[in-house]
């Protein structure tokens, strides 16, 4: 009890880091986040559909090859454009991971079976070095 009382700062300063993670991880409401090892694997064994949600400027700037372009606050109207993908893998991105968890709940609702949040968005691919293009 006197090391709480003493170190009072830094047990809620965890206290409430621990909170946050808890929160994250009862928010994502089974979206299932996929690293870019796990998500480059899925694209090139199981033909996985990668879905960017970032806007056309993000977008423009470079985006991984073959991802199709759904911006978040457009997302709504595309659904139809891969109604009939709902069975494939589909990998949700932006730019690090919290527009394409939304997406992807929005997939989920949607029906899709096998929905996937890169986590770490476009900073991650980039930072693994994996190519980018902006045709």
């Amino acid at each position: 009890m006197e090391f709480i009382q003493q170190n009072l700062m830094w047990v809620t300063l965890a206290a409430a880091s621990g909170g946050m993670l808890l929160w994250q991880t009862l928010k994502s409401s089974g979206v299932k986040n996929v690293s870019v090892g796990e998500a480059t694997l899925m694209i090139n064994r199981q033909d996985a559909l990668v879905v960017d949600v970032r806007e056309t400027a993000e977008w423009s700037a470079g985006h991984i090859p073959a991802a199709r372009h759904f911006p978040l606050s457009q997302f709504a109207k595309h659904l139809v454009e891969i109604e009939k993908l709902k069975d494939k893998p589909v990998i949700l991105v932006c730019a690090s991971g919290n527009r394409s968890g939304n997406a992807a709940k929005t997939l989920m609702k949607a029906g899709f079976l096998q929905v996937f949040n890169l986590a770490g968005g476009m900073r991650a691919w980039i930072d693994a070095g994996l190519p980018v293009t902006k045709k």
